[in-house]
């Protein structure tokens, strides 16, 4: 009997002993229909490369000596199945009958090989009973599961101990599907031994859970499969559960611990495929059933959750192939730039203000939400059927009790009948504040009831009970971030703020935001109730200061609630999101002057920062300007704990010691003007003030080098630097004036700022500030800011702040030297930036080449009294400053200040500048002439333009050619 019809006669019904080989390839047929693969004969016909290969090997001399003439058929037989599968999918299949096909696909290959190398190959006249072997298949190949690019699991079953004759078929096998192309992962093990790691490995345990027979010898597999159910599932599922929920734990913090991260991992990220796995081991565990859908008649999952589960798997699935198919290589990110290609291969367009790639990842974050539901309310229900207490174990004498009116089981808040919130939706809100009250989770089955009752939350909107219970719950000091997400993920909180619930899985597509707009903003909400609790008085000293001296907590909440609310609806969210502000806070409860200042907040919550940011807080009108627009100090407070917490809740490596300290400047400054202060006033006074200083501190200094000193600094000077930074300043001048060295290069660590100041003294020339930027650029250095002075001797002391490519100080003693090495280089002429940025390659390259950031200038004359303000915004890459300061620098323009931020794929860089007279550009024709100068220098970067110019893109350094004043840089 061949391996075909043993297989099938071992499957046969009772009485049906054997069948021909026609109906066993007949039966596998409708095995394969049965597993949803449509026209398997169009994919591979078994029976007829059976044929083929007879015909083949029967003028053979031996089935060795025709192996390659079999690869060869055997190698056109798969490229053609999956040519076929592909243009399936590429026509209209779903991920689903893809993976499925995939797998017939490979079956087919697999029974081919075993028995062309056990019947043609190393065939046995009379096999003993040691030397039986059976094919079973492992991991998501035994699920039925194989994406294109996936691993093909294979489990060699022996009868006992390996043979000479099992090392002959398996190896002979193995390098006959590695010469086919197949990535195999493969063990060869006894049946004792399988059981034997089982029962100590998980990993084995599971991947023997999962096992699906596929070719050999059928009783042996039956042997296993039956002691495996015996001796390893009949003795309880506790240690197994307990497994895979802390692996699956493990998992989600090494992928980012949340299931809204920009590029997820649709394999391994929350709510990705291998959450789907974790409760298909688990059901398999526990019930022994064959599919999910069992799960229905035993009560587990409602019909409607089943449908939820069966949607989002497919959905993945497809998502999974196209990565596979686009990628061609088992990629399971969904990075930027494959998001870009997959939205239109999946179907989607843009619409309504929202780009199709926003479309496609907000649709892919809805459905991880799906998951996270489903396994959580699977994986609680586990524990309450087999009564366990779950991992966070309260005190025993805490169960079974009541707390405001709800039943405590174990650590979670549930209901008595599934009728209560249809009878009184309001205790949908409710449960969620006695749970954060108690520090209590909610019971999967008062999830599920609340799911079938969601619709009757909108009459909740209107009643003052409902809005009460979610302003105490957002405003609460028992960690409202975690109610807010566990009322998010229910469902709860969109349906009752829906203007939340069209942010809910919205994505922005760029490098700068982190997660959706939902998870950042509840992450916000639980960064200010830290500030609040004092847990970031080291990041956020000021902020955790002001934060108790604010009138109005309720204010302060429910504007970062509403900061970025009306994002993706096409127009400024701010503006929206300030009328939304006039439309809510009443419901919720606030007073009229209330509305007006969560509104004011909403309007202006990028106020600060941009101000910080992207402009010259030294220059007196830019304080000037802030403080009439804060006109309190409670204004002030408030938008400075908002801008923290928003700043902070962007993502990981936003906030650094640089943003906080510009924050922090601005807000003293803004401080002075708006308690009486001399901040924009009394300039000669505070001049005189900081040289009174440095003379205190340089005490042992001869007084004539004293008065040389104080010469040779400009009141800008004077009031732009503190009196450490004058007295290292001092030090250095006096150094370089005493040895007379034309260039100095001087560096040390801010360690608070986390950045490396480079202070050059040497003598001022056009276009020195944009050399020595162009020169750190070349030497790896990102300028973060910089603040550049003429003294009165015609010297120049600029002094720049400068990280590594990893964002922190540059430090290395080998980067120092490579930077004054650069330097010295650059100011002699032998260096050209433009050409030795050009010859680098960046490793991120290709995701930011995927951005379109459409090239902006805006021009300015009332930011300041004495500069016009120009702002730059392009996509970042090395080489853009040294681009557009070369513009400025033929327009004769000479800059005095610069600030330099990066967000994400996005610089944005102000200039305050003015022209050779000393005064401000004015006039159309004139600024007209600067936008068409700063445009093109922002396309030759891009290498757009048709003159050409160096195209480099990646890192958020830059280099700069440019006249010179004083400048100052801030942060990305």
């Amino acid at each position: 009997m061949t391996a075909a019809v043993t297989e099938i006669a071992e499957t046969a019904p009772r009485g049906k002993l054997a069948l021909s080989a026609a109906e066993a390839e007949d039966e596998t047929l409708a095995q394969a229909g049965r597993n949803g693969v449509v026209q398997p004969r169009a994919i591979i016909d078994r029976r007829a490369l059976a044929v083929r290969l007879d015909a083949l090997l029967s003028d053979a001399p031996d089935g060795a000596s025709a192996r390659d003439q079999v690869l060869a058929i055997l190698k056109q037989a798969l490229a053609d199945g999956r040519a076929e599968i592909r243009r399936r999918f590429d026509e209209s299949a779903s991920g689903a009958e893809v993976v499925r096909a995939n797998c017939y696909l490979t079956d087919q290959i697999i029974r081919v090989i075993y028995d062309y190398v056990t019947t043609k190959v190393y065939r046995l006249g009379n096999r003993s009973k040691g030397e039986r072997l059976a094919l079973a298949a492992l991991g998501g190949y035994g699920r039925g599961e194989l994406a294109p690019q996936s691993d093909v699991d294979l489990l060699f079953v022996l009868p006992y101990k390996m043979t000479p004759h099992h090392e002959q078929v398996v190896e002979a096998m193995l390098y006959l599907l590695w010469d086919l192309g197949f990535k195999v992962g493969h063990a060869v093990r006894s049946v004792a031994v399988c059981l034997r790691l089982a029962k100590s490995d998980m990993t084995i345990r599971t991947s023997l859970l999962e096992m699906r027979f596929l070719w050999g010898d059928q009783p042996l597999y039956a042997e296993l499969k039956k002691r495996f159910q015996k001796e390893i599932l009949a003795r309880g599922a506790t240690k197994f559960i307990e497994a895979k929920l802390t692996e699956r734990d493990e998992r989600h913090h090494k992928m980012g611990d949340s299931r809204y991260v920009l590029e997820p991992n649709i394999k391994d990220g929350k709510g990705g495929l291998r959450d789907l796995h974790t409760l298909f081991w688990i059901t398999r565990y526990i019930y022994h059933v064959a599919s999910m859908s069992e799960l229905v008649e035993r009560g587990v999952f409602t019909k409607a959750e089943m449908k939820r589960f069966v949607k989002a798997r497919n959905y993945l699935w497809t998502l999974r192939c196209h990565l596979h198919y686009l990628t061609g290589r088992p990629e399971e990110r969904l990075t930027f730039d494959v998001q870009k290609e997959l939205a239109p291969r999946m179907g989607y367009t843009a619409h309504a203000g929202t780009l199709d790639v926003e479309r496609l990842m907000k649709h892919y974050f809805l459905v991880a939400k799906d998951v996270g539901d489903l396994t959580r309310i699977f994986c609680a229900a586990l524990e309450a059927e087999h009564n366990r207490r779950s991992r966070f174990r309260l005190n025993p004498l805490r169960r079974n009790r009541r707390i405001g009116g709800f039943r405590v089981e174990g650590d979670r808040l549930t209901i008595d009948k599934s009728e209560v919130f249809a009878e009184k939706p309001v205790e949908m809100l409710r449960i969620f504040k006695v749970a954060q009250e108690n520090d209590l989770d909610i019971h999967p089955a008062a999830l599920r009831a609340m799911t079938q009752n969601l619709r009757r939350i909108k009459q909740l909107r209107p009643d003052p009970e409902a809005n009460r219970i979610f302003l105490d719950i957002l405003t609460s000091p028992n960690d409202p971030e975690t109610a807010l997400r566990r009322m998010n993920e229910a469902g709860v909180f969109g349906r009752f703020v829906p203007d939340f619930g069209r942010v809910v899985a919205q994505m922005q597509y760029n490098m700068y935001h982190h997660f959706t707009v939902d998870e950042h903003t509840i992450f916000a909400i639980g960064i200010l109730h830290r500030i609040e609790q004092g847990l970031l008085n080291e990041e956020a000293p000021i902020a955790s200061e002001v934060v108790h001296k604010v009138l109005s907590r309720r204010v302060l909440y429910l504007a970062v609630l509403l900061h970025d609310i009306a994002k993706g609806r096409g127009g400024d969210h701010s503006e929206l999101g300030a009328e939304i502000a006039h439309k809510l806070c009443p419901r919720l409860g606030l007073s009229d002057e209330e509305t007006e200042s969560v509104a004011w907040l909403v309007l202006h919550h990028l106020a600060m920062s941009d101000t910080a940011f992207k402009r010259d807080i030294d220059d007196p009108q830019t304080i000037q300007g802030f403080a009439d627009l804060m006109q309190s100090m409670e204004r002030l407070r408030l938008l400075l704990v908002l801008t923290v917490a928003d700043i902070r809740a962007v993502g990981p490596g936003t906030w650094n010691a640089w943003k906080a300290a510009l924050l922090r400047e601005l807000y003293w400054r803004t401080e002075e003007v708006l308690t009486g202060g001399l901040a924009t006033e009394g300039r000669e006074e505070r001049v005189v003030v900081a040289k009174d200083a440095l003379v205190t501190a340089l005490q042992d200094w001869p007084a004539a080098d004293v008065r040389a000193h104080l010469a040779r600094g400009t009141p800008a000077y004077w009031l732009s630097l503190d009196t450490d930074t004058h007295v290292h300043h001092a030090q250095l001048v006096r150094r370089a004036e005493v040895a007379g060295t034309p260039l100095t290069v001087d560096t040390r660590i801010d360690r608070y700022r986390e950045v490396t100041e480079v202070t050059i003294y040497t003598a001022d020339t056009v276009g020195l500030f944009s050399r020595i930027a162009g020169a750190i650029a070349v030497a790896g250095g990102s300028i973060d800011a910089a603040k550049i002075f003429t003294l009165a001797n015609g010297m120049a002391l600029d002094s720049f702040f400068v990280r590594d490519a990893q964002g922190g100080p540059f430090d290395s003693p080998s980067k120092l030297a490579r930077l004054s090495s650069a330097v010295e280089r650059m100011l002699s002429g032998q260096l050209d930036p433009v050409a030795e940025l050009a010859r680098r390659k960046s490793t991120i390259a290709s995701r930011y080449q995927v951005f379109k950031v459409a090239p902006r200038v805006l021009i300015d004359n009332k930011a300041s009294a004495r500069h016009t303000v120009v702002e730059v915004n392009g996509r970042d890459r090395p080489g853009l400053l040294y681009q557009v300061t070369q513009a400025l620098t033929k327009l004769k323009l000479m800059i005095h200040s610069a600030k330099i931020s990066t967000y994400g794929e996005r610089a944005v860089d102000v200039f305050y500048v003015a022209d050779a007279r000393g005064g401000k550009v004015e006039g159309e024709a004139r600024e007209k002439r600067i936008r068409s100068f700063l445009l093109e220098a922002l396309q030759e970067a891009d290498g757009t333009s048709k003159s050409g110019g160096a195209r480099s893109s990646g890192s958020k350094t830059k280099s700069g050619e440019t006249g010179r004043k004083q400048p100052a840089v801030a942060a990305d």
